[in-house]
């Protein structure tokens, strides 16, 4: 008795605990505190810091990877194995047995659906599914402002390249963060610098749910009293006809552009479809709430999963998290420098601050052009000129993921 008491106490955690598993394990909690009690980004952080907890308690292995044997076939085939057959240069054919040695971890399964790419596709669906693009429709210069905002991805490229700490593939995950989409971060991360995922995920959420801090200092920076003061004329109205062709036109002409971007751009506009043709509520309803739901959840607890301590511990996390928060400044000063400019040159007024709105973090972002302009002035309402450059912004990040892969992808 005495004896299998030993052993039980020796197979606990208890016994491997360590010091970078403490700092972890404190990490998560300090996530879903952020996330619960200051309700920053809760939908997401929550599952993300259970996953960074899940992944540091020792003994756990719960995203351990499995243990696959290959071994010349011979006699019978063991329940579970399965027969992979090679062809030889002579045209002969050479049988090889493929058998699960040891079993891996649930996470680690789960995280399959990250690593080949298939759960942010998934969540871009259910965001078009919720999205309206009638603001940018019926302003397509908003477009520009999109397009501005990715700036800072590109200009974060180029200073982690330059700071001799990352590779090229490590740099575009890391500029990435400056577009403020987290499916995009996880999906292009995934591709390029899997190792660096967990850290890149938690950046690029942790800054999207702190857009009401980050945003105004650096929109009341680089605009005037007067030209927060400027109200815009009102939208006109979008025929259901345009709210149809827009998602399938732009699908056929980002993808044709970027073919890489295809799988981002492709769900999130079948996801606006399903909303704008009117014939499909069950898949919409379906994609903008039980099946985004679901995905988040898996989603969001195996990237945190990911956040292993000998991984995320490191001057390189750090140097993450700063130069993800300097890609994220760069795009919102980006779209509002343009969007000054627009309005020197436009028959109709261009109020600067919607700009800010062109980084993808959708609706946060026009609600914080909506809530800094109506601060200036409380008769100004920018909400919905505002939302076309921020759903511009969701493709943009998406376009400049795609060719970001597509220019480092094959390396």
């Amino acid at each position: 008795m005495y004896e299998s008491i030993l052993e039980f106490s020796k197979s606990t955690g208890f016994v491997a605990l360590d010091l970078p598993s403490i700092l972890m394990i404190a990490i998560a909690c300090v996530l879903m505190y952020l996330a619960i009690v200051k309700g920053f980004e809760p939908l997401l952080l929550v599952p993300i810091g259970f996953g960074v907890l899940l992944a540091n308690i020792p003994a756990a292995n719960l995203m351990q990877y499995p243990v696959v044997e290959v071994a010349p076939h011979s006699g019978s085939v063991p329940y579970g194995a399965s027969l992979l057959h090679f062809l030889q240069g002579d045209g002969s054919t050479t049988e090889y047995m493929v058998h699960t040695s040891e079993v891996g971890g649930l996470l680690g399964y789960l995280f399959q659906g990250d690593h080949l790419g298939i759960f942010p596709p998934i969540i871009f669906m259910g965001v078009g599914a919720m999205t309206d693009f009638g603001p940018l429709i019926a302003n397509p210069k908003s477009l520009l402002l999109g397009a501005a905002a990715q700036f800072g991805i590109f200009m974060t490229f180029i200073g982690a390249i330059l700071s001799g700490l990352f590779t090229a593939q490590e740099a575009a995950s890391i500029g990435i963060i400056g577009g403020a989409d987290g499916p995009t971060t996880i999906f292009l991360t995934s591709k390029l610098a899997p190792h660096i995922l967990g850290a890149t995920a938690i950046a690029a959420y942790s800054y999207m749910a702190l857009v009401p801090i980050i945003q105004p200092p650096i929109m009341k920076l680089l605009t005037t009293e007067k030209e927060r003061q400027i109200k815009m004329e009102q939208l006109r109205t979008v025929s259901k006809r345009e709210k149809i062709l827009f998602p399938i036109v732009v699908t056929i002409v980002v993808s044709l552009i970027v073919p890489p971007a295809a799988a981002l751009i492709g769900m999130l506009m079948l996801g606006n479809l399903f909303r704008e043709c009117g014939v499909v509520g069950r898949l919409e309803d379906t994609a903008k709430n039980a099946l985004i739901n679901i995905v988040t959840i898996f989603l969001g607890t195996t990237v945190g999963a990911t956040a292993s301590a000998e991984r995320f511990l490191t001057v390189e996390t750090l140097a993450i998290l700063a130069l993800g928060v300097v890609a994220f400044g760069f795009g919102t000063a980006a779209g509002i420098v343009l969007a000054k400019i627009m309005n020197k040159f436009s028959k109709s007024p261009i109020n600067p601050l919607i700009g800010s709105a062109g980084v993808s973090a959708v609706p946060m972002a026009a609600r914080v052009s909506q809530v800094v302009g109506s601060k200036t002035d409380p008769t100004n309402f920018l909400l919905m000129h505002a939302m076309g450059p921020n759903v511009a912004g969701v493709i943009g990040s998406a376009v400049a993921a795609g060719i970001l892969l597509s220019l480092f992808g094959g390396h």
